[in-house]
């Protein structure tokens, strides 16, 4: 879908002679058919009954395709056969993220942001076609039904699409009263079928891999090979005569390829030679970046936590823990790298992609082009994962894709794709972390004081949402899970170093909570054992204040069959982590054999608040877990001279099918709103696998990925 220039040609591209319904910006309902004009809408009935949940939330494996159309089919008590899905178009007023004020999917909002949103349009929809039928059939209100897109009343009954038509001049009920927890039929229901489950296994989903418009060209870039490089010279000579070529064109960001097919596209880029200006580039070898961060842990930071006096209770602590841990930058290697097609024709920009952060690609190519975010359309398709990637603050793909067509210069669609290879080595990644944790025990084996000195890159300082996530020089983000932790701990002090470097860090799944979570849970499993208590104790202890903890703890507990013995050469871990406003906790269980650790099992509880699509938020949950053992097990990316040494998933391996452990995902009963659910599953993967490997081989992981800590997976 393209986007229209008026509310009116907007309605008519989403609903022939149909109902839509939406709230507006003054925050009244409105509806109406082709012939009138709304604002915001979230469904649309067309005169076949199809009832469409127009999605502002983009599909990129997390499941919202399903979840909000699960909210409107509820209230407006469809058949989930007959509703389908629509992506919405890019525009920010329509479709805003009330949580970030952009248009935009991220951050485990999606349906904390639309819980009450969609709710409401489905039930102002169903109340519309009930007044409808009350008027046409002479009957009250209150005595019509409506079951799995059906109206009855006694021998009178209606479908959907029968009363579209007498609907859309219907006032749209101000307020409409939504359903109380006991009456739901669809959230909660276990196994209802995905949305986008049947396109994707048929192939008829589209991807941004897939959209080839008329006349496409497809283009790729050679980029600096060290970050902060830029582009002196370069020579074309030899590629500009291999088969397919079109063209060969410097751009800002780097010499853009042109050519008919992308592999032609590559094999020339390939032929190009370049030199570069590294005066302002990233040239340390990682050895170098990490003796940098050693020795500004040695150096005071800034403070973000402070409570008590730390440095006096640990001086009179009975016990104390010490522990060093090392995080690896990562890549978020999304199975589809970035890729997208834009087209810049007329003072007009159209493009297609499985967009994140629509309101900002808008905005950087409606900028970097010339035409404004007003002329800049989007066609939001299926992505194929992201973990981050795709939502960052430059566009930068997108902004690419828009300088190549710009030096193409000929209005046709051009197709920029980046290689695996380029993804790897191309950024952002999550940041390198070092983390130092100084802790201890009294003599009655409670906390007495806990110390965390943390050294990173921030990921906010110098974007345009610096204000909002940095204060008086820290990024909240860097320090996220250790300076808000969930544990009742006296003198508690957190400091923080932002480091400086070329490389471009972003959000990596779970955000800081990506290694915040592992260094807190295994500390935590030190201290436990400084203080001769049992994990999960010591841990309700610390969590008496926190009933959800607590409940996810107790489950945990006893699902994992806590406090078992286990066989000889096994050994079990516990870690839980709040984050995304989500609890989730983990036990792992390993066995050893021969030296090789190998992963049996996680049992997971989450408290996730309203399970809207359980069979969903088992699969991110399962998928989150596998996602960061893959980084805690083997992933890392690393520097020789500024240069990255990865390239591809030999060097950068994923976890593999024989490393995945049975998992149990059990979810805490809730009436409460719903929280996320796309990332809470990862932080507390590692550690309960780094607790359990202690446990059975009494060594403590401190450097990620765990291979470089001496460890052998089998």
């Amino acid at each position: 879908m393209t986007l229209a220039t008026s509310r009116r040609g907007f309605l008519k591209g989403i609903a022939a002679t149909g109902l839509v319904v939406g709230l507006g910006p003054n925050g009244a309902w409105a509806a109406g058919n082709s012939d009138g004009i709304v604002v915001n809408p979230f469904v649309t009935i067309a005169p076949d009954g199809t009832v469409t949940a127009i999605l502002k939330h983009f599909e990129m494996g997390q499941g919202t395709t399903t979840g909000l159309a699960t909210l409107i089919a509820e209230e407006l008590d469809a058949d989930w056969d007959q509703v389908a899905i629509e992506f919405a178009p890019a525009n920010t007023q329509l479709y805003v993220n009330t949580l970030f004020g952009i248009q935009g999917t991220g951050g485990s909002t999606a349906m904390a942001n639309s819980w009450e949103q969609y709710r409401k349009a489905g039930a102002a929809a169903r109340g519309m076609l009930v007044k409808a039928a009350a008027r046409e059939w002479g009957v009250p209100e209150g005595e019509i039904a409506v079951t799995k897109g059906v109206v009855t009343h006694g021998t009178n009954t209606a479908t959907f699409g029968d009363l579209v038509g007498l609907a859309a001049p219907e006032d749209v009920p101000a307020e409409p009263v939504l359903k109380s927890h006991d009456q739901f039929a669809l959230i909660g229901r276990d196994k209802l079928p995905r949305k986008d489950s049947a396109a994707k296994t048929t192939g008829k989903a589209i991807f941004a891999m897939d959209v080839m418009p008329e006349g496409v060209v497809y283009a790729v870039l050679l980029r600096a090979p060290k970050f902060g490089g830029r582009l002196t010279s370069f020579d074309a000579s030899a590629a500009e005569g291999m088969p397919g070529v079109v063209a060969v064109k410097e751009t800002p960001v780097g010499v853009a390829v042109f050519a008919d097919n992308t592999w032609n596209a590559i094999q020339a880029r390939d032929a190009v030679t370049a030199e570069w200006d590294f005066s302002a580039a990233e040239t340390r070898s990682t050895e170098a970046m990490e003796a940098d961060y050693a020795a500004a842990l040695d150096e005071d930071g800034l403070v973000a936590r402070n409570d008590g006096d730390a440095a006096a209770a640990l001086e009179g602590a009975a016990k104390t823990i010490e522990a060093e841990f090392h995080f690896p930058f990562l890549a978020h290697s999304p199975m589809e790298p970035m890729n997208c097609v834009v087209q810049i024709n007329g003072g007009k920009v159209q493009i297609w992609d499985g967009s994140q952060f629509q309101t900002v690609t808008q905005g950087a190519v409606g900028a970097v082009t010339g035409v404004g975010p007003e002329n800049t359309a989007i066609e939001t398709v299926f992505a194929g994962g992201s973990f981050g990637r795709r939502a960052n603050f430059s566009a930068d793909y997108e902004v690419e894709a828009a300088f190549a067509a710009m030096a193409l210069g000929s209005g046709q669609p051009v197709k920029l794709v980046w290689t695996r290879e380029d993804d790897i080595r191309g950024g952002y990644y999550r940041p390198m972390v070092t983390h130092r944790i100084r802790a201890g025990v009294d003599a009655e084996g409670k906390p007495a004081g806990w110390h965390s000195s943390l050294a990173n890159k921030s990921i906010f300082t110098g974007t345009p949402l610096e204000q909002m996530a940095v204060h008086d020089g820290i990024d909240h983000f860097s320090v996220e899970g250790v300076a808000d932790t969930a544990y009742a701990l006296p003198n508690l002090k957190v400091d923080l170093r932002s480091m400086e470097s070329a490389v471009p860090v972003l959000w990596w799944r779970s955000v800081g909570h990506s290694h915040s979570g592992y260094a807190m849970e295994v500390a935590m499993d030190m201290l436990a054992e400084a203080a001769g208590r049992d994990p999960v104790e010591f841990r309700r202890e610390l969590l008496a204040g926190k009933p959800r903890h607590l409940g996810v703890l107790n489950l945990l507990a006893e699902a994992s069959g806590w406090g078992a013995p286990v066989p000889e050469g096994w050994g079990r871990g516990i870690a839980i982590h709040e984050s995304f406003n989500t609890v989730v906790g983990e036990v792992a269980e390993v066995s050893v054999r021969d030296g090789k650790v190998k992963l049996e099992r996680i049992v997971a509880a989450v408290d996730v608040g309203t399970p809207i699509n359980p069979d969903v938020i088992r699969a991110q949950v399962e998928g989150a877990i596998g996602y960061g053992l893959s980084h805690v097990m083997r992933q890392k990316i690393t520097f020789t001279d500024g240069e990255v040494d990865q390239s591809n998933f030999p060097d950068y391996p994923p976890l593999r099918i024989n490393d995945m452990p049975k998992i149990e995902v059990h979810i805490v009963p809730s009436t409460e709103a719903p929280t996320g659910i796309g990332e809470p599953g990862l932080p507390p993967a590692g550690p309960a696998l780094a607790n359990a490997i202690y446990q059975a081989m009494g060594k403590r992981v401190m450097r990620l990925p765990m291979e470089d800590d001496g460890i052998v997976f089998a």
